[in-house]
């Protein structure tokens, strides 16, 4: 159980923070255009 909740909240994590990244590129995508 405290492993799987473990990577669970890394995967989660990670996925925010690709998320945020992605967000930030479109902002500087549209800023240029």
């Amino acid at each position: 159980m405290e492993n799987k909740d473990k990577v669970a909240i890394i995967t989660g994590s990670s996925a925010g923070l690709g998320a945020s990244v992605a967000i930030g590129l479109a902002q500087k995508e549209l800023m240029l255009l």
